[in-house]
């Protein structure tokens, strides 16, 4: 079994999560090249290392300020890192260090430790920072024997820091680490990225020019790959999968393919690190002077450089870093001198600790895949995500749709709430079903267009530049098709629909409920139905995330974050803030824990009165709480208002702001492009899969639910589905994200219990990823 039990079940049920740390001292560095996201890191690590009773300390500029130490280590407070969730970089400093790389620079690092009585270093970095630690961990016993033998420090001192427990936290934008399905700082430079893409295309647009985007990423291109996905680039160059010989001839033919159907503009985008076959360097000179000489194209190169790892971080990174510090600061304090130095790490939606060292020889591993041209193993290597990720983007890439005809017809609609990220899967079902030789139709306005006859075809270049437009191009509506069943089968009929694609909320789960259950009437509904959740609510079930959740959460979060610094600037004063969700507290759970709130309010976690009291008995300078719009029938924005503002008088001013429908608005971020491109893709080789079986006889399991669960993309009946769904509330059962809630409480300074908390065992990667035993 793993090193750590279940904390507070199995080991000691009378451990108190707020005595864990007493007499213990947490040290936490960030080092390397900075990533957004380290502050939310250190934050949490600080706040929950206090909150267990350890002391925790900053090491300023990383394994430099380990080394000189003095005023570069030094006490944190629970207030020194307040307002640092929404700073980009890193707020303790970084550097790369040469001192350490030597073992007097190391015994000077142990020295400095022993003194202040730090046996616990959780080091937040690229895969060179933790290996560096790592290997200062195993030399620490000889490392102290020198420094009592040099008389630097005493024998009982010695004795008091035997052992040094080490926990990587992995930030690094380029996404580089194997073991883990997202470093911090990944998210937000694919946001600073997306964003200039979004620029770039307006003005390539005016001029029909070809534009090269050089992406960072040495020796992974992974930035690249998911810039490539999102915005639907020509031509996509890795480090890990160089093109084919003779690549030149296939890039000029397929950028004047696009244009002969009348694109007008191409997009290259080139990590910095991408090769050819025999290792040598592909520039973006180089490729411009290919185009322009080849083609005579208006191409231009814009090198983004060091504009990526700048910025605010995304709501994403801020929740990864919290959840990551708060999970680093239990493995510290659950080490023994027997368990391996672990890695705090993301799968699907869940935290996971890994070894170390096994995730930094897999990292290693796929260095030297490249390195001998065996770059099928590297792609593998790189983890499942990666792999989906490269498989989608070389299916959408090919735009030689079959001369054969499969003569089937799926319809593609939207229901319910528009959503940004809606379009990404509508473009990618709708050019995965032209490259399996179907014909797509688009349904406008939901059911209603479906009972009405709203379906016309869509082409390969209808669907262009879909990736990055906000809220719903097919036209969307809430209505549900039960009272219009007769003209929707009639319609069915008429335009001869094979299959029905449904990309909505949770509208678009019960709308296809009520067709599987109209089957027994109505024949023509004995069709494969695929729905793909779409909501900014996030409460469909069967699906851990929905489509525009992301962007949504983002949104909210830049508001509060300017809520935030108005407050700041006026002392005693509430905000409340309401976001959307209708019954599901998603929304505000996620942005209280990305905007740093001292409260959020949800219908699924019952309040009352006391723990409306409780937050102004905190005497905070400034009280920021969120709630969600439905949380309780009687406690509603206006009532919270009002008992504040009259419980205030002449201590605090109470402010609402209630954030409305530009939640469902705006560009979709990358995630939702990403995921809304690959749900598309996958809805309709499912879709396919089901016509090869005999249509007529339909089992259950020909109307599903594609959702994310856990780890991995998978189909759900709905009908199996209706036991986990509370229809009348319009949200699922079960909620992974609760489990989220007491963290956010934890930062927030609440009075709780820590036993409510998701946990993390150790796990293995070798495990995981039988081909490397090959």
């Amino acid at each position: 079994p793993g090193p750590s039990g279940n904390m507070s079940k199995d080991l000691q049920p009378t451990v108190d999560p707020t005595k864990m740390g007493l007499g213990r001292s947490i040290a936490v560095l960030t080092s390397g090249g900075d990533a957004q996201g380290m502050n939310a890191a250190v934050r949490a690590t600080v706040r929950v290392g206090i909150y267990t009773g350890a002391k925790v300390y900053f090491v300023h500029e990383g394994y430099q300020g380990l080394v000189d130490g003095g005023e570069n280590i030094c006490l944190a407070t629970w207030e020194s890192v307040s307002m640092m969730l929404q700073l980009g970089g890193t707020v303790i400093g970084s550097a790369r260090c040469k001192d350490f790389r030597t073992r007097e620079g190391r015994m000077k690092a142990a020295c400095n430790l022993v003194k202040l009585g730090i046996t616990n270093l959780c080091v937040i970095g690229g895969d060179g920072s933790l290996t560096g630690a790592n290997e200062f961990r195993t030399e620490w016993s000889g490392l102290l024997v020198d420094l009592v033998r040099a008389g630097k420090i005493t024998e009982e001192e010695a004795k008091k820091s035997s052992h040094l427990n080490i926990v990587g936290i992995v930030g690094s934008i380029d996404n580089d680490f194997c073991g883990t399905d997202m470093t911090i700082g990944t998210d937000s430079a694919l946001h600073r990225i997306i964003e200039v893409v979004d620029a770039i295309t307006t003005t390539a647009q005016s001029h029909q020019r070809t534009f090269i985007l050089e992406v960072m990423g040495r020796h992974c291109g992974y930035l690249a790959l998911v810039t490539a996905l999102a915005c639907g680039a020509d031509w996509v160059f890795i480090p890990e999968m160089p093109p084919d010989d003779g690549w030149e001839n296939h890039l000029c033919r397929r950028l004047s393919d696009q244009r002969a159907r009348g694109s007008r503009l191409n997009v290259i985008i080139v990590a910095e690190g991408a090769m050819c076959k025999d290792g040598k360097p592909i520039t973006s000179d180089q490729i411009k002077k290919l185009v322009t000489d080849r083609l005579g194209f208006d191409t231009r190169t814009t090198v983004l450089g060091h504009v990526q790892r700048g910025g605010t971080p995304s709501a994403f990174d801020r929740i990864l870093g919290s959840r990551m510090g708060v999970e680093a600061v239990m493995a510290l304090l659950e080490a023994t001198p027997d368990t391996p130095a672990c890695v705090v790490t993301l799968s699907g939606n869940h935290a996971i600790r890994l070894p170390l060292m096994e995730c930094v020889q897999v990292t290693k591993e796929v260095t030297a895949a490249m390195a001998q041209g065996r770059f099928d193993d590297a792609i593998k290597l790189r983890g499942k995500s990666f792999e989906n990720n490269w498989n989608t983007y070389k299916l959408l890439a090919h735009i030689n749709p079959p001369d054969a005809k499969s003569n089937i017809n799926v319809a593609i609609m939207n229901i319910g709430a528009p959503c940004a990220g809606m379009n990404s899967a509508v473009r990618a079902a709708v050019r995965m079903g032209i490259i399996q030789g179907h014909s797509m139709l688009a349904v406008h306005e939901g059911f209603d267009g479906l009972a009405q006859g709203q379906i016309e075809p869509l082409t390969w270049t209808s669907v262009s530049g879909w990736t990055g437009k906000g809220g719903s191009m097919l036209g969307t509506k809430r209505t549900l098709p039960g009272k219009r069943l007769e003209e929707i089968s009639q319609n069915i009929a008429k335009f001869n629909i094979h299959a029905l694609v449904i990309i909505g909320g949770f509208e678009a789960y019960v709308g296809g409920l009520e067709l599987v259950q109209a089957r027994e009437k109505y024949e023509e509904m004995c069709i494969p139905i695929v729905v793909i959740p779409a909501t900014v609510s996030n409460n469909v079930p069967g699906s851990d995330f929905s489509i525009g959740a992301d962007t949504a959460l983002n949104t909210i979060t830049s508001t509060c974050d300017r809520i935030k610094q108005s407050a700041a600037g006026t002392k005693r004063r509430v905000f409340i803030v309401e976001t959307m969700g209708g019954y599901c507290g998603y929304l505000a759970t996620m942005a209280g824990l990305a905007a740093g709130a001292d409260a959020a309010y949800i219908f699924e976690e019952k309040f009352d009165i006391k723990d409306l009291e409780y937050l102004w008995l905190q005497n905070k300078t400034r009280i920021h709480c969120l709630k969600n719009e439905s949380c309780n029938s009687n406690y509603t924005t206006d009532f919270i208002f009002n008992l504040y503002s009259e419980e205030g008088k002449g201590i605090f001013d109470c402010r609402k702001n209630v954030l409305g429908h530009m939640q469902q608005g705006g560009t979709p971020t990358p995630f939702d492009r990403n995921f809304g491109t690959k749900m598309g893709a996958k809805a309709v080789l499912w879709l396919t899969d089901k016509l090869k079986e005999n249509c007529r006889k339909l089992k259950s399991d020909s109307a599903c639910v594609l959702g994310m669960r856990k780890r991995a993309l998978t189909f759900q009946p709905l009908a199996e589905l209706k036991e986990d769904t509370d229809f009348e509330h319009r949200i699922p059962k079960t909620q992974w994200w609760l489990k989220i809630r007491p963290i956010m409480k934890i930062l927030a300074k609440y009075d709780i219990k820590l036993d409510t908390f998701e946990h993390a065992d150790m796990e293995h990667v070798i495990k995981k990823k039988s081909f490397l035993g090959k």
